[in-house]
């Protein structure tokens, strides 16, 4: 009598390379909420007001920013996987010893900016590698239940490291918190060394770093959906960024009661994202662009609370709404990512989103205090939620934007459809790969708010 065939344990979209690099997220997404927390607290024990916090915060993002465009066309050239462990180890150094100085009560701001903007470098160049290895890692009509599960993943990790992040301020200070996330930048960085590359095709030899770069703007500036939506975020991500890392932690020291009740209006957020990511694990929206697009105007919430500002229970139901939202338009921008651009630009167009994403954000954080002197704080809250509703009303009127549809796998363009691992026992090297592919986005959220919804 024949045995009854193996039973099948995970599905055909989840390989070897897409399980290593949700576990290695969840591990980052446990300590980089918690820090998000923790830095600005640091700052504020440490004497300082909310200019210094929007100092911190600016200089993690100006080398960020810098970086960005060359970690792209770096990552579409090395091994994406030895990208993201040598910046996981940049990560973890800075915030080891950004965590001995606060723990030793040494901790000045000159020092905090300096490793603050260690690891922002070293995000520079994870971000693309990370977001090209995820699409790589994933491919056909199960994409973007892929990308779905792998970010539920990702921000139930946010929704304990934000709750566990800001218990741990309130009662140990904000040193262990950051020294917990360096802990989880060193296991993340071991596990993403396992991941496997034999499946993504050799790169040709390029003209050179600057002609790689060219090409990659091409690749973004002929496609009107994508450098609208781009610029969208330029503005959307630096207002949230303001809202959350610089005025959220002092409107709640003021008057919500301190670190704990923000810590769970953020891991708020977290389940939000995390029904979010539910939802679309069923929900195929055809026109996928328009959909998450009418989603981000939900992100004007969080600061029109805080403007307000609404007793904790509002702001947690406000950020909840705002996490629903933000996954919306999260699968559906790297479903549509994975589904028009081809595989070997992943990173360089990556990059381009994330520079225009983030691009703003120095100048944003930088003037965060002055514009509190100036106009109050209730004031420049309000002036960010008009900014965000603006732009998004903006970005609707890009044709391709409200027209762009799902397509099958079959019509996705060639270069997306990769090979993956077989879900054999006998996956590992030396197996032979099954043509088929499947693309999950892992979102570089390590060490840095997931507030772009994107990556």
């Amino acid at each position: 009598m024949n045995s009854p065939p193996p039973r099948q344990r995970r599905p055909p979209w989840a390989g070897r390379n897409y399980i290593l690099l949700t576990v290695a997220t969840v591990f980052t997404n446990l300590g980089s909420h918690g820090a998000l927390i923790a830095s600005a607290f640091a700052v504020i024990e440490s004497g300082g007001g909310s200019g210094d916090v929007g100092l911190v915060a600016a200089a993690r993002t100006v080398p960020l920013v810098l970086f960005l465009l060359i970690g792209g066309a770096v990552a579409d050239r090395l091994p994406r996987h030895r990208v993201m462990v040598a910046a996981n180890a940049v990560n973890c150094v800075s915030q080891a010893v950004f965590a001995a100085l606060v723990i030793t009560g040494r901790a000045e701001l000159w020092q905090m900016m300096l490793l603050s903007a260690l690891g922002g470098a070293g995000h520079a160049f994870f971000s693309p590698a990370s977001e090209g290895m995820l699409m790589s890692s994933v491919s056909g009509e199960q994409a973007g239940r892929a990308f779905a599960l792998y970010r539920m993943a990702m921000h139930g990790a946010g929704i304990g490291g934000a709750a566990l992040g800001g218990a741990m301020v309130a009662a140990m200070g904000p040193g262990w918190v950051l020294a917990v996330d360096a802990a989880a930048f060193a296991l993340a960085g071991a596990l993403r060394a396992f991941l496997d590359v034999r499946h993504i095709p050799p790169r040709e030899p390029g003209n050179g770093l600057a002609a790689d770069l060219r090409d990659g703007w091409h690749e973004v500036i002929g496609r009107p959906w994508l450098w609208s939506i781009v610029a969208q975020f330029s503005v959307v991500v630096a207002v949230i960024t303001v809202s959350e890392a610089v005025y959220g932690p002092l409107v709640a020291g003021e008057e919500l009661g301190g670190a704990a009740p923000w810590g769970f209006a953020l891991g708020a957020f977290g389940v939000g994202t995390l029904v979010g990511a539910l939802v679309m694990m069923r929900w195929k929206p055809r026109r996928l662009l328009f959909v998450g697009t009418l989603a981000v105007f939900t992100l004007a919430l969080p600061s029109a609370a805080l403007a307000v500002p609404l007793p904790i229970a509002g702001l947690v139901a406000v950020m909840f709404v705002s996490g629903v939202a933000i996954e919306v338009f999260g699968v559906a921008w790297i479903t549509t990512l994975h589904q028009e651009i081809p595989e070997e630009k992943f990173s360089r167009v990556s990059a381009y989103d994330w520079f225009g994403s983030v691009g703003m954000v120095p100048v944003f954080t930088a003037l965060a205090g002055p514009a509190e002197s100036a106009f109050g704080r209730s004031e420049a809250l309000w002036g960010g939620a008009v900014l965000v509703v603006l732009v998004t009303a903006a970005v609707l009127l890009v044709p391709d934007v409200r027209r762009l549809s799902h397509r099958p796998a079959a019509d996705a363009p060639e270069a997306a459809v990769l090979p993956r691992e077989p879900l054999t026992a006998g996956t590992g090297p030396g197996v032979p790969r099954d043509p088929a592919a499947a693309t999950a986005g892992e979102a570089p959220a390590d060490g840095a708010s997931d507030a772009g919804g994107r990556g």
